[in-house]
């Protein structure tokens, strides 16, 4: 999802294993004319816009014997071609994807330095509102903080991206099925993010976007939609099925696109407030490895950071622990063994932190276990500022927690 340039990292299609069918439902969607060809043979395509390049014949189907000489032509030809759309097609052909775009209207003529950084804004907007489908499609929730992250974070690398000219347009290609109740459920919950907002501008009230939360709207959603539209004139998002897979039940099979402008903004600031605190604390017992330990003196109380195995959704959480609670789990620590702690997931700061722990024990496991826990906490690579440290004063790996 963070390639910078129009390289997808995809192989070309195989044209033995071409559908005529969806390289002409791919063409027409990318803007590719149709220029006639022998009846229920072949047809002609030219690229879009009048722009040069070689036309492709498409067979009908895959009956007549020259149709495997055409399709390898065909995919040649898009291969030549220097057109966004030619490579777009390709990316479609070799990964069969649910589309995804993204159009801002930002003012002409701006300096170079402003136009990367509407590419590095509509970038970093996108992939928010994909996180968003995703968190969306594991849970609902209004606001999901650290929630789901490692699973949503999985599902973007799988997520294929092109350039982003100028800030102004960008292309999302998202693989099925792996990805479909992903973009399924982005597109149902765009469509209630547009009428809640419409809602809140007509009466002022925001009870719309209380009851969009179970059709995917969230927090998430709404400050990547913010992104989207700051700086901008307006944004419109438009979705497209697979061709070779089709449209999931229930939807229709040319989505309608949404679009946000400026006006929105207000709207969408309150809701994204709302969520945060509405959503409530939860009740947790978690089951982890202990990664980092800290404390003012020998005899007192300090906190720990947790890497979370079961328990809750996060991947990491902070604890206040008393003085012998956090001495169980400095032993836990240089034993290699998990501890379970009960407590409460506080949804302020993001369900990064856990108050109230209590009944703080080791949790024992075979020999191979706890080698294999050791070896993650000496040599396995940390999550960034997911467990709310971040100073100085820590201590991890091997150093003694009763310091």
């Amino acid at each position: 999802m963070d390639r910078p340039t129009d390289d997808y990292g995809t192989r070309p299609p195989d044209p033995a294993r071409l559908d005529p069918a969806v390289l002409g439902a791919l063409l027409a969607r990318h803007g590719w004319r149709r220029r006639g060809g022998a009846a229920g043979r072949y047809t002609r395509w030219t690229p879009p816009g009048g722009a040069g390049g070689p036309s492709l014949l498409v067979p009908h189907d895959r009956r007549f014997p020259d149709s495997a000489e055409l399709l390898a032509e065909a995919v040649a030809a898009l291969e030549r071609s220097g057109t966004p759309s030619a490579r777009e097609v390709l990316v479609a052909l070799a990964v069969p994807s649910d589309e995804v775009r993204w159009e801002r209207e930002v003012p002409e003529g701006a300096p170079g330095s402003a136009r990367w950084t509407a590419q590095e804004q509509l970038r970093g907007a996108a992939r928010a509102l994909l996180t968003a489908g995703a968190l969306g499609s594991y849970a609902r929730a209004g606001y999901y903080g650290a929630r789901h992250r490692r699973r949503a974070e999985g599902f973007l690398a799988q997520v294929l991206v092109g350039p982003a000219p100028a800030g102004r347009r960008l292309a999302a290609f998202v693989p099925v099925p792996a990805g479909r109740p992903v973009v399924a459920g982005l597109q149902r919950a765009l469509h209630a993010a547009r009428d809640a907002t419409d809602y809140q501008r007509a009466t002022g009230g925001l009870e719309a976007f209380d009851a969009a939360v179970a059709l995917g709207v969230c927090h998430e959603l709404a400050q990547a939609l913010i992104a989207l539209v700051r700086g901008a004139e307006g944004v419109r998002i438009s979705l497209a099925w697979s061709p070779a897979a089709g449209a999931p039940p229930g939807f229709a099979a040319r989505p309608e696109p949404v679009a946000f402008s400026p006006g929105d903004l207000p709207a969408l600031q309150q809701a994204a407030q709302r969520y945060v605190r509405a959503e409530p604390s939860l009740p947790v017992r978690v089951t982890g490895t202990v990664v980092r330990l800290r404390r003012e003196r020998p005899d007192g109380p300090g906190v720990v950071r947790l890497r979370v195995l079961a328990g809750a959704d996060v991947g990491q959480v902070r604890i206040a622990l008393g003085a012998e609670d956090y001495r169980t789990a400095g032993h836990a620590h240089l034993a290699g063994l998990p501890v379970r702690i009960s407590g409460r997931l506080e949804s302020r700061g993001g369900f990064r932190r856990i108050t109230g722990a209590r009944e703080v024990t080791p949790v024992p496991s075979d020999p191979a276990d706890r080698d294999r826990l050791l070896k993650a906490l000496w040599d396995g690579p940390e999550d960034p500022g997911d467990g709310g440290f971040g100073d100085g004063g820590e201590t991890g790996g091997g150093v003694p927690p009763d310091r």
